[in-house]
């Protein structure tokens, strides 16, 4: 394992600890950026789709895995971003313009979704959030004079400075730096006082009043925040889709993204991408694995659906922490071989369970 020794305060500030994490993260970087000429137009749509994906579950990630406030609604604020942008792109608005007011909109609503809150958590507070998932895709389908009601809706492509961005390579990079900029904001955020704040009362809500932290302002915040990123991402998909409709975010679209972070591992930003990089190619493996099934097993209607729930079921009883925490023990085990202990992660394992008790 790896301690760093820190000397200086803006070494303790840095988000990229020592010189291997610079490496890795910069060729990382600079894969994605040659991607558009290496990769065919297909698997470069399906990355897009992870940059759109991870930017929601980014924020899901601060609501449920900092905030501790689950929402099984989450796709109707990705709804409320896609049909602010689809209206305002079609009125002439330049993208930049129409994507801000699809954040704060989505944003302001997160902030009335939150109020219940205030007052319910756990559970109860899900089935508010489905519920709100409800009356959102009910309205999108009933307001026929403004979204089109369930025969969708076109988006019209976007404009920046005069410029159509209606080629694949020119959205992928739009995809891009929506999705680095949005990351980098939430890990600034995450080590502030208001990320401090948030992980206080994902632990402990009682401790987090003790100390002064006011719970409704930061739990309203939390939501607005998540909101407005998953109206980032909602618009980024009406874009790269062109046609939206109600059925696109209904309940199913929200488990899926509850889906994400929790496979990809709550309490973790690198979760929120491992869980988008699992929504996406979770279906291109089980397409290119049809072939290599019996065809009464491989050309089942229910098999995406039978696949995702054993998935989650193997994640919640052997591996609570993701796909992340797997990825952690892999790393771990690496660096300590030949002198890694059966038993180091015996504590975690045991809190684990002790927590799901509760």
């Amino acid at each position: 394992m790896r301690f760093v020794f820190k000397t200086s305060y803006d070494q303790d500030i840095d988000l990229l600890r020592h010189d291997r994490q610079r490496f890795w993260y910069g060729l990382l970087f600079v894969a994605l950026l040659a991607a558009p000429w290496l990769l065919p137009d297909y698997w470069l749509a399906q990355l897009t789709f992870i940059f759109i994906y991870a930017i929601v579950a980014v924020g899901l990630m601060l609501l449920a895995g900092f905030t501790g406030q689950f929402s099984i609604g989450h796709a109707a604020f990705m709804g409320v971003g896609a049909y602010t942008e689809a209206l305002l792109a079609a009125r002439g608005w330049p993208f930049p313009v129409s994507l801000a007011c699809s954040m704060a909109l989505s944003a302001a609503v997160g902030v009335v979704v939150g109020l219940p809150a205030l007052r319910v958590k756990g559970m109860y507070l899900g089935i508010a959030t489905l519920s709100f998932g409800f009356i959102v895709e009910e309205v999108l389908a009933r307001w026929e004079s403004v979204t089109g009601g369930s025969a969708g809706q076109s988006v019209k492509p976007m404009t920046l400075f005069g410029w159509s961005l209606d080629s694949d390579r020119s959205f992928y990079f739009v995809c891009l730096v929506c999705m680095v900029v949005s990351t980098l904001a939430v890990l600034n955020l995450l080590r502030a006082p208001t990320g401090r704040a948030f992980v206080a009362i994902r632990d402990s809500e009682v401790s987090a009043q003790s100390m002064g932290i006011h719970l409704a302002r930061y739990k309203s915040l939390s939501f607005a925040i998540s909101a407005g990123l998953a109206g980032l991402g909602g618009a980024l998909y009406a874009h790269k889709m062109t046609f939206i409709s109600p059925d696109q975010f209904n309940l199913v679209q929200s488990i899926d993204l509850l889906l994400m972070v929790v496979i990809g591992g709550l309490g973790s930003v690198h979760g929120a991408f491992f869980g988008a990089v699992f929504l996406i190619g979770m279906p291109q493996v089980i397409a290119l694995g049809k072939d290599l099934l019996p065809p009464a097993i491989g050309q089942a209607t229910g098999l995406q659906a039978v696949v995702y729930g054993l998935v989650l079921i193997s994640f919640v009883m052997f591996e609570p922490m993701g796909i992340h925490g797997r990825w952690l023990k892999i790393r771990t085990w690496l660096e300590l071989y030949p002198f890694y202990r059966r038993g180091m992660f015996k504590r975690q394992k045991s809190f684990q369970k002790s927590d799901r008790l509760k």
